[in-house]
């Protein structure tokens, strides 16, 4: 691939439902720039994309491809970095990183379906991030697809700011353009008043131009340039473009737009860094200049785990160059590595290059102390920069797994710990209580593409069931607890004595160690033998045997012996002083409440309604994102929603689907509690 100035690249993730056809839109756009000899199709498991076994298997998007190209417009190439990501709530770990990586988010929406649930998220997160955001609405000719009440509806959902670029043509066979050069017929609506939105719309933002414009009456392309790349920062314009990637009606347009509007590097909003000092304080905003002659700062937004090459960490150049055989810092670490060779990729196909300026999309393979979200750096000064986190939905979904073949358990181990390489949204946990090893996702086609990928690439096959119930305890009243540890054996003898209290804390807030003993009465150097001793009951729970959560320890007070005292007697006092307190701060148990996101037919509203109250469940509300279709937020217990997949599934003949994602604990009911107490008892005795 040539070089590029800075200027000439584009950063743009596709994103939106399931089903809108953004796999198909990035076929057409690379066939339209002449990338590829014609688009590949997701039916016949030839896209660029899609090059997993499993994904032409399934025929959808299961992971975050990263398709880098090459488009020419006025003699001049501009290299475009598209990311095509996966629709389902599922895979949320794949799409949302790319926000980190682009300057532009294209909200790709279904013209069929209409404005779906992960549109207006999507919507959301990237303007969160303080992307710019386009809408291209796809399948434009598609039967019964009623675009011009789209439009609207767009405009009445995420403002008026939404205004379209181009309009389909009468027979939607292509577009009429509303902002270069304002002509033809549309479909509905008209060419030149679109054009006159466009123009009041964008000269808003500049008080000079809008002055010119008022007394002229009218303003040149030239002119509007700057203007309306403040107004894409600032979300003062969102564009609407249409498009049929099927057809390739629309796409030529598409791509006009991506080269002459879109912004560069230099142009979008800094991404979100922060740096946190050494010695811990409070963290603060930093600011990457995409200049190449700075020192390197790059985040890795993606990791594939490859079979054949090994690890392949994909990260986006913020600021400096980065060239084949650089010495990189990887996040805090102190040892540098060596990128030996650097690709950019086009689906699987990788491309060496000798050079990543800021804006750049790039690979480095066979590094394996790189992970997800780490910053590459080349100066050991920048060990505190960090990316900003992203806001990932936290996995509640959850399978109990366990080999299928004695001796396999170090395999499925090593196997399932590259799977959570890859996606940050899939984590394994081992509950000691119930002694089974759960992994968990966003979702039932979350875990069970897992499962295959683990079968098909790995040849492990595991058994599954349902997990048990990440339940939690804590406290409900203030306590106060002692305990005096003394031993004598003889020879030196071991003391220790702890005073402290206890008091719960808001839900979420986890655990907290207050050291508040004055005059020396336990001398400093035992303070954190008393922190582990209490700390050591965390784990293990109280009551039911669950770990304990929302509670403040506050150690006040307590004796010591110049020649008994020892570590091992402090943390035996500190253990038995948070014991004796939480015996009377009223334990009680906590169950996982998550929120549900129901999208189904609409006649089904009473009887779905009817399922969750009668399983605890509460309705939060409800919308009607198209006619005939209902979205039902709602909350439950997580122990009330095992075989909600199946009763949803026969309730609307297959035609539901739903997403959780965790909200909070609440104190389990009574009867629950005392269930709970009760199968625990027996097991402690044991």
């Amino acid at each position: 691939m040539s070089q590029h100035p800075i200027k000439r690249i584009r950063t743009i993730a596709l994103v939106g439902q399931a089903g809108a056809g953004k796999t198909t839109l990035a076929e057409a756009l690379l066939a339209k720039a002449g990338a590829i000899p014609a688009a590949g199709s997701v039916e016949r498991g030839t896209t660029v994309g899609d090059y997993t076994a499993l994904e032409k298997q399934l025929q959808h998007s299961l992971k975050l491809a990263v398709v880098t190209f090459d488009a020419r417009s006025d003699g001049e190439a501009t290299r475009i970095h598209l990311l095509d990501t996966p629709g389902y709530p599922d895979f949320l770990g794949h799409a949302l990183p790319a926000l980190a990586a682009v300057e532009t988010a294209a909200i790709v929406i279904n013209a069929q379906n209409g404005i779906e649930m992960m549109t207006g998220r999507f919507m959301l997160w990237a303007a969160k991030r303080g992307l710019d955001r386009i809408i291209v609405v796809n399948k434009m000719d598609a039967d019964g697809a009623q675009l011009e009440g789209l439009l609207e509806q767009i405009q009445q959902t995420f403002g008026k700011e939404c205004l379209p670029l181009n309009l389909p043509a009468a027979g939607r066979s292509k577009v009429s353009d509303c902002f270069f050069a304002p002509s033809g017929e549309a479909d509905f609506s008209s060419v030149e008043a679109a054009h006159g939105k466009l123009v009041d719309q964008v000269v808003e933002v500049d008080e000079k131009l809008m002055a010119s414009y008022l007394e002229k009456g009218e303003v040149s392309a030239e002119e509007l340039h700057e203007p309306l790349e403040r107004a894409l920062r600032e979300g003062h314009l969102i564009p609407v473009v249409f498009t049929s990637a099927k057809t390739g009606a629309g796409v030529a347009e598409l791509l006009d737009v991506i080269v002459k509007l879109l912004p560069n590097p230099a142009e979008g909003n800094p991404p979100a860094y922060v740096s946190v000092p050494a010695g811990g304080g409070a963290a603060t905003d930093l600011q990457p200049v995409p200049d190449p002659g700075r020192h390197v700062l790059a985040h890795v937004f993606k990791i594939e785990i490859d079979p054949y090459i090994g690890r392949v960490a994909v990260f986006r150049v913020h600021q400096g160059r980065v060239t084949p055989g650089v010495q990189l810092y990887v996040g805090d670490g102190r040892k540098p590595v060596k990128a030996g060779h650097l690709y950019m990729l086009r689906g699987k196909t990788q491309t060496e290059v000798h050079e990543a300026l800021p804006g750049d999309i790039c690979a480095i393979v066979k590094v394996d102390e790189i992970q997800f979200d780490h910053i590459l750096h080349d100066s050991p000064g920048d060990a505190h920069v960090h990316a900003k986190p992203l806001e990932l939905p936290t996995s509640v979904f959850g399978l109990a797994v366990l080999p299928r073949k004695r001796g396999d358990e170090q395999k499925v181990s090593d196997v399932l710990h590259k799977l959570m390489a890859e996606d940050p949204c899939l984590r394994l946990e081992h509950n000691a209580q119930a002694n089974e090893t759960v992994m968990r996702g966003l979702g039932e086609m979350h875990l069970r593409t897992a499962l295959e990928k683990m079968s098909a690439q790995y040849k492990l096959e595991l058994e599954t069931r349902p997990p048990s119930i990440p339940y939690r305890e804590t406290i409900a009243v203030r306590a106060e607890g002692h305990s005096r540890h003394k031993k004598q054996t003889g020879g030196a003898g071991q003391f220790g004595e702890v005073y402290l209290k206890v008091e719960p804390l808001p839900r979420g807030t986890g655990f907290e160690f207050v050291d508040s003993v004055r005059g020396g009465a336990i001398p400093n150097q035992f303070i954190p033998s008393v922190e582990k001793g209490v700390r050591s009951v965390l784990d293990a729970g109280f009551v039911a045997g669950f770990p304990l959560q929302d509670v403040r320890v506050i150690v006040y007070d307590g004796k010591s012996h110049p020649v008994d005292s020892k570590d091992v007697a402090f943390m035996s006092a500190g253990r038995k002083a948070f014991l004796d307190a939480l015996g009377k701060a009223r334990p009680i148990v906590l169950e996982p409440i998550v929120n549900v996101e129901i999208t189904a037919p609409e006649a089904k509203m009473g009887d779905i309604a009817g399922e969750l109250s009668g399983h605890r469940g509460q309705i939060k509300g409800s919308d009607t994102p198209r006619p005939g279709t209902v979205q039902i937020m709602a909350q439950a217990p997580l122990s009330e929603l095992e075989h909600f997949p199946a009763r949803l599934k026969s309730l609307t003949a297959g035609h539901g689907s739903y997403t959780l994602e965790f909200s909070h604990y609440d104190p389990a009911p009574p009867q629950l509690q005392q269930k709970l107490v009760a199968a625990h008892k027996p097991a402690a005795e044991d």
